[in-house]
């Protein structure tokens, strides 16, 4: 036991500090996958049986709730083409440039990281896949993580609320520009180094800045719940709530920004789609 320790710790040393073990990591994970996949069966089966035991009439309600939402959204796609369209002529005159869109691959979550230092997921896409380190990750309301370790058939994923983690914000009412801290609590980040005379409010939507190359820019991250001034300190103490379902989200998406050069050019793979 005492050699297995040993050998465990000069290994990490190895890995933390000359990162010589990433080629053998990537191959035992091909063996690991199918172990994940096991181990998230009775997750996927359970769903799979909640599913095929629902009531017609309970299907029925759902279908139509689903058709409203499905004609509203479509309403709101067409006003979102054309202040799209309307936003690109403006930049034409400008001369200025335009991300045209962002290519977008959905993935599964297959394991949560026992770690309690890490805020980590494990989602079934990996490098076979196209998904790369830094990557951003989405849920169906704003900003996840980003990917940090990726293997052939399977990526892990840094929770933006991790203690190690920093993303590039503004403030959507005012384009003020901070960084969004994770705390370690999976409900709350903390905005540090904003002087106590900024122009910040309890209930203002913090949304990716795009700076730092990672996130591309829009996407929403948190809201502010609060704001706390105190004159005897420099900086002001604000934190806010993540918009994301981190808990409760199954399904996600990975996001990569195309510039106007490659709109055209050919996805990853067959899943992947430009809204």
């Amino acid at each position: 036991m005492a050699a297995a320790v040993l050998v465990s710790l000069l290994m990490m040393v190895i890995d933390h500090r000359e990162n010589h073990l990433k080629s053998v990591r990537s191959t035992l994970s091909v063996v690991v996958a199918p172990l994940q996949q096991i181990a998230s069966l009775p997750a996927r089966s359970n769903q799979w049986l909640s599913e095929s035991f629902s009531s017609r009439q309970f299907l029925q309600e759902e279908n139509q709730a689903l058709r409203k939402l499905n004609l509203k959204l479509k309403g709101q796609q067409q006003k979102l083409e054309a202040l799209e369209a309307e936003n690109m002529r403006l930049r034409d005159l400008l001369d200025s440039s335009l991300q045209i869109g962002d290519q977008i691959l959905i993935a599964e979550l297959i394991a949560i990281d026992l770690d309690p230092y890490k805020q980590q997921v494990i989602i079934n896409r990996g490098s076979n896949s196209g998904v790369f380190e830094g990557q951003a990750i989405l849920d169906a309301d704003a900003v996840l993580g980003q990917v940090v370790h990726v293997n052939p058939f399977s990526a892990t994923v840094l929770m933006i609320t991790d203690p190690s983690h920093a993303l590039p914000v503004e403030v959507n009412r005012n384009g003020l520009r901070t960084i969004a801290m994770g705390t370690g609590r999976i409900n709350e980040l903390e905005l540090p180094h904003l002087p106590n005379n900024a122009d910040i409010q309890v209930g203002d939507l913090l949304v990716t800045s795009g700076l730092g190359g990672h996130f591309p820019p829009g996407y929403p991250v948190a809201k502010v719940t609060q704001v706390i001034n105190n004159p005897g300190q420099p900086f002001a103490r604000i934190l806010a709530k993540p918009s994301a379902n981190l808990e409760r989200a199954h399904e996600v998406l990975l996001v990569r920004a195309l510039s106007s050069s490659i709109q055209n050019a050919p996805a990853p793979t067959e899943e992947n789609s430009q809204p």
